[in-house]
């Protein structure tokens, strides 16, 4: 990562209104038809959660935005993204896991599943922080929530998704995600864009 003037970029005037706001963050909420991505982890033997996060690396990594973020009172931009997951990991608590985004589902899978395993195995976090802009999700697969807004520190301001248990009705399988951005990152058009490709991503995987 590198820091780079905010001046000279599109988030200038949002650098100026956002940075030093005491609730700088926005979060959006949608309900996206998982269908798809049911389906293909039951056949092909994938983990959900997996799957969720490729869809969020693949939308990501097509919105400009996201190689871009607030750290401190400067602006960085980076030349990868991860996907954060949380573990649960042998000492009965949790630990926290990034993954490299890869577009190739295969190799994703293949460091999702050694990363989580060794993160769980270890109790120690794998973090990425400092050589890509890394998305923040917590999946909370066994309870029924409607949505979460993500706690602001002051010290993270990393873009942060939440989820709960899918829910089936009659044929469609849908599932409300909350999703937590920095201002100075990017606009609500931005967010938009990317929850709208989340679902375009996962309707058009094909294993």
């Amino acid at each position: 990562m590198k820091e780079v003037n905010p001046q000279e970029t599109t988030r200038a005037f949002a650098y100026e209104m956002w940075m030093n706001a005491p609730m700088p963050m926005v979060t959006f909420f949608k309900t996206l038809d998982v269908s798809n991505l049911v389906k293909i982890s039951k056949k092909k033997k994938l983990k959900f959660n997996m799957l969720m996060c490729y869809c969020i690396g693949m939308a990501a990594s097509k919105v400009k935005e996201f190689y871009m973020l607030p750290v401190g009172n400067k602006l960085m931009e980076y030349d990868s993204i991860a996907v954060n997951t949380i573990v649960a990991n042998s000492a009965g608590e949790v630990s926290s896991c990034d993954l490299p985004f890869s577009d190739n589902l295969q190799q994703f899978n293949n460091n999702y599943l050694y990363l989580t395993r060794e993160v769980a195995k270890n109790c120690t976090d794998h973090d990425l922080s400092l050589q890509s802009m890394v998305i923040g999700s917590s999946a909370l697969a066994q309870y029924e929530i409607d949505g979460a807004v993500g706690m602001y520190s002051g010290i993270f301001n990393n873009p942060f998704m939440i989820w709960g248990k899918y829910k089936r009705i009659w044929f469609k399988t849908t599932l409300t995600v909350s999703f937590q951005f920095h201002h100075t990152q990017m606009d609500g058009a931005h967010a938009s864009i990317f929850l709208d490709r989340i679902q375009s991503e996962i309707n058009k995987i094909r294993i």
